[in-house]
């Protein structure tokens, strides 16, 4: 990599990272893992950054790098029982938002007990607000599976919604 490319794609991966881990770990649901997430897509660009860096988007190239890598590791994974994590790791909060942490946790945690397919095509479409076709195109899979997977990982999530607030109408 010549100088000139190896300091943009410094410049770019300073200025990216916060926003790709903060993707990579709805998508993981585990910091280290969404940290190894990032790192790998990072490092398997960096090769190819000379020809990323002049596509218009190199965030949206290195973004599909993440979610192509965290879509094979849950095909590889599928066959082993997944882990979840019972609470998010803590964060220092500026201000009390403890409403906002509250709903923040419960999503994570419900995002968390989704399957590692769901819970890729429900980020996908619903927090990056990509559209079926996309979605369907990037995971190399049919558009029907993106929009049964998004289907079910969302009734998922309204379930659990419900159960947490039929819980905490029980302890008032």
């Amino acid at each position: 990599m010549s100088p000139e490319h190896e300091r943009e794609f410094r410049d770019f991966t300073a200025a990216q990272t916060p926003s790709l881990l903060r993707l990579a770990y709805l998508l993981t649901g585990d910091v280290h893992l969404a940290q190894d997430l990032v790192q790998s897509a990072l490092a398997s660009c960096a090769g190819r950054w000379h020809r990323i860096r002049n596509r218009e988007q190199p965030f949206a190239y290195v973004r599909k790098a993440m979610y192509r890598s965290q879509y094979n590791a849950w095909r590889a994974r599928r066959r082993k029982p997944e882990s979840i994590m019972d609470t998010p790791p803590e964060r220092p909060v500026g201000r009390d938002h403890a409403d906002e942490v509250a709903e923040r946790h419960d999503l994570l945690a419900a995002l968390a007990r989704l399957p590692y397919r769901q819970r890729l095509i429900v980020v996908l479409r619903h927090c990056e607000d990509r559209p079926e076709a996309e979605v369907a195109r990037m995971l190399g899979i049919a558009a029907g599976t993106v929009r049964s997977q998004a289907s079910r990982g969302i009734a998922k999530l309204r379930e659990m919604h419900e159960a947490s607030e039929h819980r905490t109408e029980a302890l008032r």
